[in-house]
């Protein structure tokens, strides 16, 4: 995948993923498969907790897929600045 078109992607598509619930960030890296690296860029999702999909709302829910481009969804908790 071209990180070029990854970031084309995320940039578009950023501010209505940050707008659903859970969402802390949202970036371009690579999956993640456990805890291990894949070799596969994608739009990375920031989520405070991961959250069963039927748990959420139907807008709340994270595409696997935006406009072609892989998504992962990490876990990381809260973002703070000090």
């Amino acid at each position: 995948m071209d990180i070029e078109r990854v970031r084309a992607v995320k940039a578009a598509h950023e501010q209505s993923l940050l707008a659903k619930a859970n969402v802390v960030g949202v970036g371009v890296g690579f999956r993640r498969r456990g805890q291990e690296l894949a070799d596969e860029i994608c739009i990375v999702v920031s989520v405070r907790e991961k959250v069963p999909s039927e748990q959420l709302s139907p807008t709340d829910r994270i595409p696997d897929c935006i406009d072609g481009v892989p998504v992962d969804v990490q876990a990381t908790g809260e973002f703070r600045a000090f």
